[in-house]
C-alpha cells in the first residue's frame, strides 16, 4: 500500500445508506411506460400521427420521504477527503433522480433529464449524424428471430457460468409481463419482457452488454468496500453503455443498424429537448434515418419517455468516450472495479493503488480471452462510425 486509507465508521454508514436509497428510488422501473402495446396500437392506428398518453407505475407510498433521509444524511466531516467528495456527488445525484421521477409527465421534467443525464451538444450531434451518414442503412439477411424463453434460456446459462466460477454472483433472469419492455438490467438482474425477439446472432453480444458489463460490474462492485460502486457512483451511466455496447462489438456482431439506431437514440432524444411532437421525431427516425417501423416506435417512445429525457443519448456518447479511454492506452480492467464515470477514475485509482479497492474479482471473456483482446487492439484504431460488422459471424 502507498498509504492508508481512512474509512471511519460514519463514512462507512452513509455510504451504505447512500446505496440502500439509491435502490429504493428504483427511477429507471418509475419511468418505464406500462401501456407500451396500447400506446402502440394507437400511434400506428392514427397513420403515426397522434401518440396516445403514456402511463407510469404509481409510485411507492414512502417516496417522498426518501429526500427527507437523503439530506438527512452526514456527509461531511467523515476522516477521508476522496470518499467524501464521491459521497457529496453521489447524494446529489440521487436528489436529481428524486426530483426526475415527481416531475414525470410534468413541465420541467425536460430540464431534470438533463441536470441528470447531460444535454446533447453540438459535439454528440455532429457524432451521431456522422454515424447516420456513413454507416450503411443495414442490407443483410440475419439470422432467424428466436422468442423470449430461447433468450433467457441462454442468458441463465451465462448466470451460471459465472455463478461456477464465483458462487456468490447469485443474480437472476426475470420474465417481465409488461409488453414491450425488451431488455432492461436492475440490481444486476436480467429483466426481459414475455414478448421480446431478437436475431438469433444478437443473443450472446446482447447476453454480454446486459450481463457481462451491467451485472459483472455490480457484482465486482459489490465486494469493494465502497457500496456506492456496487449500484452505482454519480453520473456512471456514460461509461456503463458504452462499455457495454463495446462489449457487443468484441463479441464480433454489430450490426450497421445498431450502430445506426444508437445514432438515431441522439437525434430524437435532441428533438425532444426541442419540443418536437411524437410524430415528428417517428417520421425522423423512419423516413429519414430508415429505422423500421417497431424501431423508430420503440426510440421515440424512449426519448419521450416523463416528458423528453436525454438518457438515451449516453450509449453514443460513452461509446466515445470508451475509444478514446483506449486509444490512449486505458486499463480495460480498471473499468470493471465496479459502476462509476470517467471523471473519478483519479480518484479511484488513487483508492486502487493504495489497497483500499480491489482488482474486478470477475471479467468477462470476451475481454480476457485471445480474440477479445486483439479486437481490443483492433478498435483503438478506429472511430465510432467504423463500430460495425456487416457480415454475420460464423
Amino acid at each position: 500500500m502507498s498509504d492508508t486509507v481512512t474509512f471511519t465508521e460514519e463514512a462507512r454508514e452513509t455510504d451504505q445508506a447512500l446505496a440502500q436509497i439509491d435502490h429504493e428510488i428504483d427511477w429507471l422501473a418509475l419511468l418505464t411506460p406500462t401501456n407500451l402495446d396500447t400506446v402502440e396500437a394507437g400511434f400506428r392506428d392514427s397513420g403515426w400521427r397522434t401518440m396516445p398518453e403514456l402511463a407510469y407505475p404509481d409510485l411507492p407510498d414512502d417516496f417522498d420521504s426518501l429526500r427527507d433521509r437523503l439530506l438527512g444524511l452526514k456527509v461531511r466531516g467523515l476522516g477521508n477527503t476522496d470518499i467524501e467528495a464521491l459521497v457529496l456527488e453521489k447524494q446529489r445525484e440521487l436528489d436529481r433522480q428524486i426530483q426526475l421521477v415527481r416531475l414525470r409527465g410534468r413541465s420541467g421534467f425536460t430540464m431534470a433529464a438533463i441536470d441528470m443525464f447531460g444535454n446533447v451538444d453540438a459535439r454528440l450531434l455532429e457524432a451521431a449524424e456522422k454515424v447516420l451518414a456513413n454507416v450503411p442503412v443495414e442490407d443483410r439477411v440475419d439470422a432467424p428471430l428466436v422468442d423470449a424463453q430461447h433468450f433467457m434460456a441462454a442468458a441463465r446459462e451465462e448466470m451460471q457460468r459465472y455463478r461456477h466460477r464465483d458462487e456468490r454472483f447469485d443474480f437472476a433472469v426475470v420474465e417481465e409481463k409488461i409488453p414491450g419492455t425488451h431488455l432492461f438490467t436492475s440490481a444486476g438482474n436480467l429483466h426481459v419482457a414475455f414478448d421480446y425477439e431478437c436475431p438469433e446472432t444478437r443473443v450472446y453480444p446482447l447476453i454480454q452488454h446486459e450481463i457481462g458489463v451491467h451485472s459483472v460490474t455490480r457484482f465486482n462492485g459489490s465486494l469493494q468496500p465502497l457500496t456506492m460502486l456496487e449500484g452505482g457512483l454519480a453520473d456512471y451511466d456514460d461509461l456503463q453503455e458504452g462499455l457495454a455496447v463495446l462489449a457487443e462489438y468484441l463479441c464480433g456482431d454489430m450490426p450497421p443498424s445498431r450502430l445506426r439506431v444508437l445514432a438515431a437514440r441522439v437525434v430524437a432524444a435532441r428533438m425532444a429537448i426541442d419540443g418536437c411532437s411524437a410524430a415528428d421525431i417517428f417520421a425522423a427516425m423512419h423516413e429519414e434515418h430508415s429505422l423500421n417501423e417497431d424501431i423508430a416506435f420503440d426510440t421515440t417512445v424512449r426519448a419521450l419517455r416523463g416528458g423528453g429525457m436525454t438518457k438515451d443519448a449516453l450509449y453514443l456518447d460513452g461509446l466515445i468516450d470508451v475509444l478514446a479511454y483506449l486509444r490512449a492506452g486505458g486499463d480495460v480492467e480498471f473499468l470493471f472495479i465496479g459502476k462509476f464515470a470517467f471523471k473519478q477514475r483519479a480518484v479511484l485509482q488513487h483508492l486502487l493503488d493504495a489497497g483500499f479497492l480491489k482488482p474486478p474479482a470477475l471479467m468477462p471473456d470476451i475481454f480476457t480471452g485471445e480474440e477479445g483482446r486483439q479486437r481490443l487492439a483492433d478498435l483503438r484504431r478506429l472511430h465510432v462510425e467504423q463500430l460495425y460488422t456487416e457480415s454475420i459471424p460464423a
